[in-house]
């Protein structure tokens, strides 16, 4: 019955009426639906489905040609592209969008390809504290320095944006970057990489880790940090590939390994961007410190959004990381010490171990032997060297140290760094002093660290996942993997940071007429004012923004993700 009832209603026609002109472009409200809809055309008056000159045939068409223009003015405004305003620098911006695309406005909802940077970041657990009968100075050792309530803030510029577009999507023009060094040395290229790509409007094939010649690691990119995360973060900023195209593989190819140090956007872009558009490919290699530390702030923002928040490390790597932490953080507050006792570094440094000659004239060989390892500088004595603060912290040095701070000798220490030349014997003096001293060999379970024999860079992620949650810091000497922690945990709450002054402090340790509670007092009020507060980074040449975030990457806010 209903259907001959329809066929009774639609005398003169077997096909709906058509929806009014433009009706796909209406936005759809119940009201769109009601009016337009060819069932309560019908039903209302089903004389304008039929070729009557029925009188109210024509207001009414009139009045439904009204409600399409009114609702098509109202969704071509909605269709016109308006650009978000600039976030203050309060704001931690999600991962930049096109300015020309929908931004969707539901909270919490996150774009399973762009994830987003509140949640793409390298987090530390909650710092613990330490409670109970405690020291004045004990206390003071603990406490996490104030944060000022800064927060990140990556808002990138409206003109960023605009060319974001373009960038993300090129496809003519490659950048190869073969990054050197050890993990956080090659951690600060792949940086200078993606933000030398923005520069040239290249796509970026996925940087080539160099084989350390010191420890002989053969890792790939895709064995210490996650590829498939590292795209999705920048894909926003600069289009990355796996491998270069077939259409871009040369037989030969000139690599471009003599860049001067502290080059600027605008010399990268003069020296290289007709060669990248002429050729198609430009090979890079030695980027380590050579561009600029001050660059325009969008830049920086990127740096920091692939030092924070693109490069996180492999999964395995990630969790096995994550494993050891918790094994430490579970039974309280503990410090984080970046050893650097390895005998490369006595070699580069120029310094003497503090071991005796039997070691020292070992390194002394190997150091003439390779002069080139040699990085202090060539006219100056170990004393001379010593007393500038350019030789690491022996054990000794670091356990008066810590004393000194307010550390209790019950504090759990993790020791990051490679194996200490001279093995336990180089420890014994911390170990005396700080017996619940632990490395990651000693954390591990049987067979945990065993994939990552000879495989130098994942166990310096590993030290590096453990010691980003550490209460407390302390760097034996300068260095990428001290300037990377300093800025991550800056980064992500102000963790305390407690950089040695050597050059004030050492003196003091060969005064023997100073007593303990007197060089206590020294020592800590010479390193009060820098343990990790806030620090902008200012226009120092050698002021690097992943060391010191703030201002360009942090802002202040009463509120944060952190």
């Amino acid at each position: 019955m209903a259907k001959a009832r329809n066929l009774k209603a639609s005398t003169f026609t077997t096909n709906p009426p058509p929806p009014p002109p433009f009706f796909h472009l209406l936005p759809f409200t119940p009201l769109t639906a009601f009016l337009f809809s060819p069932k309560t055309l019908r039903h209302r008056n089903p004389m304008l489905c039929s070729n009557s000159k029925h009188p109210l045939a024509v207001p009414i068409f009139y009045l439904s040609l009204l409600f399409s223009i009114t609702f098509l003015g109202i969704s071509f405004l909605t269709l016109v592209p308006s650009y978000p305003p600039l976030l203050p620098c309060s704001h931690f911006s999600s991962p930049t969008p096109s300015p020309t695309s929908p931004v969707s406005a539901t909270k919490g909802e996150e774009d399973n390809d762009r994830p987003s940077l509140s949640t793409s970041a390298m987090v530390p657990l909650p710092a613990r504290g330490a409670f109970g009968n405690l020291s004045e100075a004990e206390r003071e050792f603990w406490q996490q320095p104030r944060g000022e309530n800064y927060r990140p803030c990556l808002d990138f510029s409206l003109g960023y944006r605009r060319i974001s577009p373009r960038i993300s999507e090129e496809k003519r023009r490659f950048l190869v970057v073969v990054a050197s060094g050890g993990l956080n040395q090659q951690r600060n290229q792949i940086v200078d990489a993606v933000v030398i790509a923005r520069i040239l409007g290249a796509a970026l094939v996925v940087p080539v880790l160099q084989i350390n010649l010191i420890w002989g690691d053969e890792s790939e990119f895709s064995d210490i940090f996650d590829v498939a995360h590292f795209k999705r973060t920048l894909q926003a900023d600069v289009r990355i590939v796996s491998s270069l195209p077939s259409t871009h593989l040369m037989s030969r190819q000139t690599i471009e390994n003599k860049i001067p140090h502290d080059v600027t956007p605008q010399w990268i872009h003069s020296r290289f961007y007709n060669q990248l558009r002429r050729e198609g490919l430009l090979v890079l290699k030695g980027l380590d410190s050579k561009l600029s530390k001050n660059l325009p702030p969008d830049l920086q923002k990127l740096r920091c959004k692939v030092a924070f928040h693109a490069l996180r490390f492999a999964a395995p790597i990630r969790e096995l990381g994550n494993r050891l932490t918790k094994r430490m953080w579970i039974e309280g507050p503990y410090i984080a010490l970046h050893l650097r006792l390895e005998k490369d570094v006595w070699v580069r440094t120029g310094c003497l171990t503090g071991l005796g000659p039997e070691y020292d004239d070992v390194v002394t060989n190997v150091r003439e032997s390779q002069p080139e390892y040699l990085t202090g500088r060539l006219n100056m004595s170990y004393t001379q060297r010593k007393l500038a603060g350019l030789c690491p912290l022996n054990a000794l040095e670091i356990a008066r140290f810590l004393k000194a701070l307010g550390a209790p000798r019950g504090a759990r220490i993790y020791s990051a760094g490679g194996e200490a030349f001279g093995g336990s014997r180089a420890l014994q003096p911390l170990v005396d002093e700080f017996p619940n001293l632990v490395t990651k060999e000693m954390l591990a379970r049987d067979g945990e660290l065993s994939p990552y024999m000879n495989k130098a860079s994942a166990l310096a992620a590993i030290d590096y996942t453990v010691s980003l949650s550490s209460d407390v810091f302390v760097p034996s000497h300068g260095g990428n993997m001290g300037r990377a922690m300093q800025g991550h945990r800056a980064y992500v709450g102000h963790r305390k940071f407690i950089k040695p002054n050597k050059r004030a402090m050492l003196p003091l340790f060969e005064d023997s007429s100073i007593g303990d509670a007197e060089f206590g007092s020294i020592m800590r009020g010479l390193h009060r004012k820098s343990q990790g507060q806030p620090e902008p980074r200012g226009y120092r040449r050698n002021r690097d923004v992943i060391a010191y975030p703030v201002p360009e990457c942090m802002c202040k806010h009463s509120t944060g993700i952190f």
